[in-house]
């Protein structure tokens, strides 16, 4: 038995555990070679399968095969070679436990305490466009399972997944042994890399081996038939059964919401979003500055014709758009959306749907802004603004695209819904509930002021005028709260625009507010069971107010 086992209960509580026995079975072998002079010159035993022993043995070190271990030759073309009690055992026994050292020395099974193991390249059989029946091949389970014990094991056992890490090794090793700091690192990498690989298993059979079994399917002869019972028919649905959410570590943030926590970019593998923007210019990227640059993307984005939004704290501030054949439209649209609430907009987050112009640079340039994100800069906008330190300009991809579902995570699991949208928008099936129909100008307001709606948060009220927000009144547990904020923060400019509310009005009593302050037209979605009494007010102030049908919570 090894010198770990035998040894006494006190040395079951030191926080470093010499290694003695190491098990090693790698594809990649980058490094092996000097892992395994380091392991041989501290005395360790190292044993090993297949190619992994081949080539230890041909560089003259000492290697005991595992087929010698398990008293089992590796077999099915090697398909079974560490699955069995003999290794397992040696890497699931908890040595803390006296129990577990006594089983040890009755089944004559000798523990590991260092498991170096990297998975079949599954992902690269497949990038290398080669068979499905030679991607299965690839499908790693020994591997799998031995990564998994020990990583479960980590107050005895060191696992290694990334030839990256065997400097860390042999430095342990070389210094007495690996540290429980050390082990728990380590074996938080090792459950990070199964579960990536199994992520890569699952995307590629649903992707293949699932359409090929429907292929397959419709091929059967005709003579064979299936009883399948009736169920509900969800083809239309568009959320799968289980989501393989793939996702690699970009960046590790300064910090998260606030100082005391942690954070860390993640992106998705062909996202075309705010993740994907190149940074041009400025500090790195808070996790507060994605947040609110994904906020004004979001809201920028809502509008074909030119258009900027100014965000704080995921609230749009400002939003405004401009027409597409106005001079400098995009500085236009900004010195709009920043004149709705200028105390906002310092510090704030500003998007625009179109290129960076020199006269919107010109602005922004006497403002301070955390962020500037849009599709391009031109050469002279991004001279201009890089001369203000802290200013980060962020360039989106060229194919920008949200995705068309939304997650978000609540304790224990995840929601996940369709992302709301305006797609295909038209006003034309709104129904004229109160006061006379408007004209094209205030029907563009409203349509402005209804989209513009979408990106505040609920509840939400937002006055417009002349294709631009003058107030904005977000956030409120109650909508009357929000139209009192939404017409002081318009002031003067409240008498003759339009509002918007992204939900019914419960009373009378909101509508009131903005009635008061001289509002020309408003639009809702309706559908409150007291309906009738907005309704009446509205008509009784002679005011046009419309009903959408749909709303648009944002939380």
């Amino acid at each position: 038995m090894s010198g770990h086992t035998n040894a006494p209960s006190s040395y079951r509580n030191l926080d470093q555990i010499r290694i003695e026995r190491a098990l090693i079975s790698v594809s990649d072998k980058t490094g092996l070679l000097e892992l395994a002079a380091a392991l041989t010159a501290d005395g360790v035993e190292i044993v090993s399968t297949g190619s992994t022993a081949t080539t230890i043995r041909a560089a003259g070190y000492d290697v005991t095969d595992v087929a010698a271990v398990t008293g089992f030759p590796e077999s099915l073309d090697g398909r079974v070679k560490t699955l069995h009690p003999g290794v397992h055992a040696g890497i699931l026994a908890d040595l803390r436990l006296e129990t577990h050292e006594a089983q040890l020395d009755e089944l004559g099974i000798k523990a590991f305490q260092l498991v170096v193991v990297n998975l079949y390249p599954f992902v690269e059989t497949v990038e290398s466009g080669a068979e499905p029946a030679d991607v299965i091949e690839q499908i790693d389970i020994g591997g799998p399972a031995l990564v998994r014990a020990s990583a479960k094991n980590h107050a005895n056992v060191a696992i290694v997944v990334d030839p990256a890490n065997y400097g860390e090794i042999i430095e342990a090793v070389t210094a007495g042994g690996s540290t429980l700091k050390l082990r728990q690192k380590l074996a938080s990498l090792a459950f990070e890399h199964t579960a990536d690989y199994d992520l890569s298993v699952s995307a590629w059979f649903t992707e293949n081996v699932y359409d090929q079994w429907q292929d397959d399917t419709e091929a059967l002869d005709e003579d064979v038939t299936f009883e399948v019972a009736e169920e509900e028919d969800d083809d239309e649905s568009p959320f799968p059964e289980g989501l393989g959410i793939e996702v690699t570590r970009e960046a590790i943030l300064r910090y998260g919401e606030n100082s005391h926590q942690a954070a860390a970019l993640y992106v998705g593998e062909g996202g075309r979003g705010i993740a994907q923007a190149r940074q041009l210019h400025g500090k790195d990227m808070s996790y507060n500055n994605y947040v609110d640059a994904d906020a004004a993307v979001r809201a920028a984005f809502d509008f074909s014709e030119p258009a900027v939004a100014i965000v704080k704290h995921a609230n749009p501030c400002g939003i405004a758009i401009a027409k597409p054949n106005a001079p400098d439209a995009i500085a236009s649209a900004h010195l709009r959306a920043h004149a709705c609430d200028p105390i906002s907009a310092f510090g704030g987050v500003i998007a625009a749907n179109r290129v960076v112009t020199l006269g919107m640079a010109e602005t922004i340039s006497e403002i301070f802004t955390e962020v500037l994100v849009a599709p391009g800069f031109e050469p002279a906008a991004v001279e201009l603004l890089t001369k203000k330190k802290n200013i980060r300009l962020l360039e989106l991809p060229a194919d920008y695209e949200r995705s068309s579902l939304e997650l978000h995570q609540i304790s224990g699991g995840l929601l996940v819904q369709e992302t709301d949208s305006f797609e295909d928008f038209s006003s034309a099936g709104w129904t004229l509930v109160a006061g006379p129909e408007v004209d094209a100008v205030m029907r563009a307001d409203l349509e402005f002021a209804w989209k513009s709606c979408r990106s505040v948060k609920s509840n939400a009220i937002l006055l417009a005028h002349a294709g631009a927000s003058v107030g904005v009144g977000m956030g409120q547990v109650n909508r009357v709260d929000s139209c009192h904020l939404a017409v002081s923060r318009a002031g003067e400019r409240a008498e003759g625009s339009v509002a918007a509310s992204d939900a019914f009005f419960p009373f009378a009593d909101g509508l009131e507010v903005l009635l008061e302050a001289g509002i020309a037209a408003v639009v809702q979605p309706g559908g409150s069971v007291r309906d009738p009494e907005v309704i009446a007010a509205a008509a009784a102030a002679g005011v046009s107010m419309y009903f959408t049908g749909e709303r648009h919570f944002f939380h």
